[in-house]
């Protein structure tokens, strides 16, 4: 196996990306003395705080992710406190309501989001094409083809066991 360049290595710089974001929103986050509030936790907040106690699932359509990321955050959030369970009018379902801690919290998660929305705005500028222009971009020319297909395209064919 050879070394790969960063633009062959497209999934590791997208995370690696995605980590040096966080990493800095979580910091201003400790600076704000909450080392323990996490960013993937404010969009969930924010659906909350906009449209009350909800699902799982809804709350993961609302946000924008799977129903396992948003049920994997919820635990963390409720592991923090910031988040209660209660069991919905069907068995499965699951309702997060935000505790008084988190509505503490709000004017906090309310300026860093403000803040770090400003801050991105000012990175756009110095980028070619602005960071969320481009990743909606991909992500509808991935719903017109997938990558999957594209990689069939190549001639790769799957070995699957007789």
């Amino acid at each position: 196996m050879t070394a790969t360049s960063d633009r062959e290595a497209l999934g590791t710089l997208l995370r690696h990306v995605l980590e040096v974001l966080d990493g800095d929103v979580a910091a201003v986050y400790a600076d704000l003395d909450l080392p323990d509030y996490r960013p993937r936790y404010s969009p969930l907040v924010r659906v909350l705080v906009a449209d009350g106690p909800l699902a799982i699932r809804d709350l993961a359509a609302r946000v924008g992710v799977t129903h396992s990321a948003a049920s994997q955050t919820v635990a963390q959030m409720a592991r923090a406190g910031l988040v209660v369970l209660a069991p919905g009018a069907d068995a499965r379902q699951r309702i997060v309501t935000l505790t008084d801690r988190a509505r503490a919290l709000l004017p906090v998660v309310e300026a860093e989001w403000a803040a770090t929305t400003t801050a991105m705005r000012r990175l756009d500028a110095e980028l070619p094409v602005p960071l969320a222009d481009e990743l909606y971009a991909v992500l509808a020319a991935l719903r017109r083809r997938p990558l999957r297909d594209r990689i069939a395209d190549t001639g790769l064919a799957p070995t699957r066991p007789a």
